[in-house]
């Protein structure tokens, strides 16, 4: 991922940035040179349009001669040093210089296009023989009649602007470097702060991956890879949670599997040696009332197996709901009294028929009050009705038991949980029946104190046009 990370910033980011420097220089390095070519070409049109001028004056004398006065100009003329006078006749040939030489070339290329120029002036700049770079400037000089007679040409060798450019050129590349440089060690320690918490968290979610729940990642930003690590971290918390639930739904089933399985053992093993009537009636008894118990762990199972794959379906029908909860409060009715409790059901004379599946509706009573029995105390009062609310019916289930604590109520109705480990149960009954209620359409809801009791709200709607009979799935 590292090196994934550094080759697509050095491709993307640094190498845009770098040409985009190399860019800047090269455009840099050009406007200097023209600058400083420009300014050389300002000084050389100065002096010889000067030059020109004044060398014009002097055709208006009867004994004017060309050739004696450039001798003259080119004679006098003091700043030698810098540049190169020359003198050039109408024909575009370079007569005579202030140097005492004759040029290396004779003409001069830029005259014809002075003479066709407005200023009458015009530049050229390029190698000589010797490859030397120079530049060269010529003002037309005219006579009184407005006749082009010849022109007055500076030239200048560009070695020393070229140098002073290449040193200018050199600074900004230079600076250019620099520039990359601080860009390159910034940008390293950025992607090395990108980089080395991803590394930490793909090997902490590596670790989780290969069952270290434990593993945790040390949050070092306040942004997204902070925020990263925080989903993380909870993921694993979860996933922990998850498993720590699973290992006691799986100890929780295998407990509630083996103590039927061991009453219909004993109990069978017991029949098998006795010939006593009574004891072969209380040993059925015993077995029968233990293989329905086992049979409904087991369809609890295939429930949440049914779950888990997405394909738990309804039939549904429409129903009086009444008949499904009283039939449900019968069922457990001697079971409350067996255990010591007081089972208070307030009958409710009509409740309007829903359209809903019987057999999974009961399931979810059976399991809500299979609850409050179990978590309730001998003495104590499970407080059962059913009412309607405009379009809504409540059916309302409630004890007095030991009641569950704030830290677990919000995770009671979650697959494998179970608030209270000291008491029997699989962990997903509850799940199972908030997913059935849901499915119809309400909401299962529950309110807790511990040690005062626990209320649970079943909400259904009453549909508005009544269905026909029939049965369908969900």
């Amino acid at each position: 991922m590292k090196k994934g990370i550094t080759r697509r910033w050095l491709v993307n980011g640094f190498g845009v940035i770098a040409l985009l420097i190399l860019v800047i220089e090269l455009a840099v390095s050009f406007a200097l040179r023209s600058y400083c070519y420009r300014d050389v070409e300002k000084i050389l049109s100065d002096h010889a349009c000067s030059h020109a001028e004044l060398f014009s004056q002097y055709t208006a004398d009867a004994t004017f001669d060309f050739e004696q006065t450039a001798r003259d100009f080119a004679e006098s003329f003091t700043d030698k040093e810098r540049f190169e006078l020359q003198i050039v006749n109408d024909d575009g040939l370079v007569l005579l210089s202030s140097t005492g030489f004759m040029p290396s070339s004779v003409d001069a290329p830029e005259y014809a296009q002075a003479i066709g120029s407005q200023k009458k002036c015009a530049v050229w700049h390029g190698a000589t023989s010797t490859g030397e770079n120079v530049m060269a400037v010529s003002a037309v000089i005219e006579n009184a009649k407005g006749e082009c007679i010849g022109a007055v040409r500076y030239v200048t060798s560009l070695t020393l602007v070229d140098r002073r450019v290449m040193t200018w050129v050199g600074i900004v590349f230079i600076l250019g470097i620099v520039i990359m440089v601080f860009i390159m060690l910034s940008s390293s320690y950025f992607v090395s702060s990108i980089v080395g918490p991803l590394k930490e968290i793909g090997e902490t979610a590596r670790g989780i991956a290969m069952g270290d729940f434990d593993a945790r990642i040390d949050k070092k930003y306040d942004d997204e890879i902070g925020d990263l690590a925080d989903t993380i971290n909870y993921m694993a918390g979860e996933i922990s949670r998850g498993e720590k639930m699973k290992n006691q739904f799986i100890s929780s089933v295998s407990h509630e599997l083996r103590t039927p399985l061991t009453a219909i053992t004993g109990w069978s093993e017991t029949m098998l040696e006795s010939g006593d009537p009574e004891i072969v009636k209380k040993g059925l008894q015993v077995i029968s009332r233990e293989a329905t118990r086992l049979s409904g762990i087991v369809e609890e199972l295939l429930d949440f197996s049914r779950l888990q794959n997405g394909n738990f379906e309804l039939k549904t029908v429409q129903m009086d709901l009444l008949a499904e909860l009283e039939e449900t409060v019968l069922l457990f009715r001697e079971r409350a009294a067996r255990e010591g409790l007081t089972l208070d059901y307030i009958e409710n004379i009509y409740l309007p028929p829903i359209v809903g599946d019987p057999a999974r509706l009961k399931q979810v009573f059976i399991n809500v009050m299979d609850n409050a029995i179990k978590y309730s105390n001998p003495g104590g009062t499970i407080h059962v009705e059913a009412r309607l609310f405009g379009s809504i019916i409540k059916i309302i289930i409630s004890d007095n038991g030991v009641g569950i604590s704030q830290e677990a109520l919000p995770h009671v109705k979650e697959r494998f949980f179970r608030a209270n480990a000291a008491r029997p149960g699989s962990g997903i009954g509850l799940a199972l029946a908030d997913e059935i209620v849901r499915l119809h359409g309400g909401t299962l809801d529950i309110r807790s104190e511990e040690g005062i009791g626990t209320t649970v709200t079943i909400r259904l709607p009453v549909p508005k046009t009544p269905a026909a009979d029939g049965s369908s799935a969900h």
